[in-house]
């Protein structure tokens, strides 16, 4: 069953791919507000949750963050690192570079060993700040999951304007400093086969992955609930097979 982070600061959770994460939610705790609506989202489909859509507020998001990290490196258990990530896509926030710059001077003060990592559909890194904040945390993982618009269409259900190669040139203007990540899937939606582990699929990825440079990619499958209950799991042998082609090209390539 899908289902909402009811908190602004939710965890720790032990993350597949980044170790203690704590999660900051700077989405509504009573809503989804995202770019995408995706068919594999852990939080459902947008319109399955109409509800206030209000951003949380800068200083509500650094009260309870301060409070929770004090309170961690107090117990003994510091996060190894702070996840920006919740009920649809963070960037979206209109103080998300303030608050990108508020998360790490409290990393710094409480538990400088930690990272700050953003999860990310890469939707609003033609605005500056974005772009200025993403640059400032340690791991900024942008999401491209295929490199056919036909294929994102229907996966990632883009809410507004969205076009592979314009993302693409947005990307490559991180110049390398990113973390590339793309969900791989196959099953079926609205009639429709979804595949983006076929060769014409994985091939055309690979070039972008190229073109990009990004300091590394995770490449990983569903692991939780679902709003499309008709999709299915790409097991870590053929990731790992994917990932293998993406480290023939220098690039390190995790997989979860």
């Amino acid at each position: 069953m899908t289902a909402l982070y009811n908190n602004i600061i939710f965890g720790p959770v032990r993350s597949r791919r980044l170790g203690l994460s704590l999660g900051v939610n700077l989405l509504p705790v009573e809503s989804k507000l995202c770019s995408f609506d995706c068919i594999y989202c852990e939080c459902g489909w947008n319109d399955e949750h109409p509800g206030k859509r209000r951003f949380n507020a800068r200083d509500d998001v650094r009260e309870m963050l301060a409070a929770t990290l004090e309170k961690m490196v107090g117990e003994g258990t510091p996060p190894d690192v702070i996840t920006f990530a919740g009920n649809g896509e963070p960037t979206m926030h209109p103080d998300f570079e303030a608050i990108i710059d508020d998360t790490i001077a409290m990393r710094d003060k409480y538990c400088p060993t930690a990272k700050v990592s953003v999860l990310s559909n890469a939707t609003q890194i033609h605005r500056e700040d974005v772009r200025r904040a993403l640059l400032r945390v340690d791991n900024n993982i942008l999401k491209l999951d295929s490199a056919f618009d036909a294929t994102v269409q229907l996966v990632n259900k883009p809410q507004g304007a969205y076009s592979v190669a314009r993302t693409v040139e947005l990307l490559k203007a991180f110049e390398g400093n990113l973390i590339m990540q793309t969900m791989f899937l196959r099953g079926e939606y609205i009639g429709q086969r979804v595949d983006n582990t076929t060769e014409e699929e994985v091939a055309a990825w690979l070039k972008l992955v190229a073109e990009i440079k990004p300091k590394q990619v995770m490449v990983y499958s569903l692991d939780r609930d679902t709003p499309c209950k008709t999709l299915e799991k790409v097991e870590k042998d053929e990731l790992r097979g994917i990932a293998d082609r993406v480290e023939t090209l220098s690039i390190p390539c995790s997989v979860a």
